[in-house]
């Protein structure tokens, strides 16, 4: 095991593992503050992604075609102070095991791993070589949640006794990144409670400053199932009878097309093709989505993963919680209500509503929020996180990383067991971490 780096000197150097959006977007922060982190290497097996990342930057940066080019040479030099690890769900443990022993701080994508073994051991392996460690819950980091934060804890509500989440996920949302994109497989990313949700269960945890303990879990793919397409449908969009394509909310015509002309090759075109840039590439659009995944038909797809899924919950102290993600809604931020002895709380992602009731007074507190969703920063939450993470690095003060791996691991062990309980119908404890 190498020894993790001392502080450093001047601009955090940070360096790139997986080149998808995600690591786009923390590296857009980094290339934009130069003078407080630098990015010196970017690891992707595709060179369009890693020139994408490395556009922009304040210096050379080098190109590997897998995570390995990062380790440290023979004389031990290391490339970076830091390893941004954004690869796919199932392709974290090994890079941040060897990342870690080599000596670097790590900020890694949530979730860890799609399994409590291999989650444990991830944690336990950074924990062992005692280097910075952060994991992406970047709702942790946003002013919003903040504020639902500050309420709690500043005592207004009393004695916390429930809280009510819901995770509104959005109809194409959905249908793209769960339906026909990389997180529609449990087999190939994890189960939605993990991919998706585990931000959720972690928000709640942290907000309420409770343990999750107990949990019982229901949900299903309800709808994008074959036995579900309308008569006469097609296996792809495209493809599909006129009067059968124009009725259908899940149409990639819909999503892909206005999209294109509204904000180009931006999120969510980027995800069908790295070659449509604006209107008049609506060629290149049609083509990909004939040859590859964003055209499929929502009820023709190999997708398995829940498009509905509701947890009951016990924290310490004796909170009571639900919590609810639902495909089936308009995309925007989270609902929440939290309930105490001596008031209760309303959140809608923007605007946090408090209703004391030793004064019968209802106060509404405003936030500056932004997009809801990762293309739109998570309501500024990336922001604060990779700015948080580096300050941290900068500073030496380990405080500012709010979500560290004993955290994470509680959060995914809620998942886990949340997800025992969908499959046997049992009430499960959940493990301390």
């Amino acid at each position: 095991m190498t020894a993790p780096l001392p502080r450093p000197e001047g601009p955090v150097r940070v360096a790139l593992a997986g080149a998808g959006n995600r690591g786009l977007t923390y590296t857009d922060w980094i290339n934009a503050h130069p003078g407080r982190a630098r990015l010196t290497a970017v690891a992707d097996p595709l060179p369009a992604a890693r020139a994408r990342a490395a556009a922009g930057a304040a210096g050379p940066v080098a190109e590997f075609d897998d995570w390995r080019g990062l380790l440290p040479g023979p004389g031990g030099e290391r490339i970076a102070d830091a390893v941004l690890v954004c690869t796919q769900d199932r392709d974290h443990v090994e890079p941040v095991l060897a990342l870690a022993r080599a000596g670097y701080a790590l900020l890694t994508e949530k979730p860890l791993a799609p399994g409590e073994e291999e989650t444990r051991r991830l944690v336990e392996g950074v924990l062992g070589t005692g280097v910075p460690f952060a994991v992406c819950h970047v709702l942790r980091y946003t002013p919003y949640t903040d504020l639902v934060k500050g309420v709690v804890d500043s005592g207004v509500l009393g004695t916390v006794t429930g809280i009510e989440h819901l995770e509104p996920v959005g109809w194409w949302h959905y249908a793209h990144s769960y339906v026909r994109g990389p997180w529609r497989s449990e087999a190939a990313s994890s189960p939605m409670i993990l991919a998706k949700s585990s931000h959720d269960l972690d928000w709640i945890a942290y907000v309420t400053g409770r343990r999750i303990e107990t949990v019982a879990s229901f949900g299903s793919l309800a709808h994008f199932r074959p036995e579900n397409a309308p008569e006469h449908a097609a296996t792809t969009c495209l493809a599909c009878p006129e009067a059968v394509e124009t009725a259908c909310p899940y149409s990639a015509r819909k999503l892909y097309y206005p999209a294109l002309r509204g904000t180009g090759g931006a999120w969510p075109v980027s995800h069908v093709t790295d070659r449509a840039h604006g209107p008049e590439d609506e060629a290149v659009l049609t083509e990909a989505l004939r040859s590859g995944p964003y055209g499929r038909c929502v009820y023709h797809a190999d997708n398995d993963v829940v498009d509905n899924q509701v947890v009951a919950m016990r924290l310490s102290g004796g909170i009571t919680g639900t919590f609810t993600m639902s495909a089936f809604t308009e995309q925007t931020h989270r609902q929440t209500r939290i309930f105490g002895s001596h008031g209760w709380l309303r959140g809608d992602g923007e605007r946090v509503t408090v209703h004391d009731f030793r004064d019968d007074t209802v106060t509404v507190h405003e936030t500056e929020a932004t997009g809801s969703n990762a293309a739109e920063g998570h309501g500024g939450g990336d922001t604060v996180l990779i700015a948080s993470f580096v300050d941290a690095l900068a500073t030496g003060d380990l405080s500012l990383i709010r979500s560290g791996p004993l955290d994470s691991l509680g959060s995914h062990l809620a998942a886990f067991a949340a997800e025992r309980s969908r499959h046997h119908g049992t009430v499960e404890q959940v493990p301390a971490s």
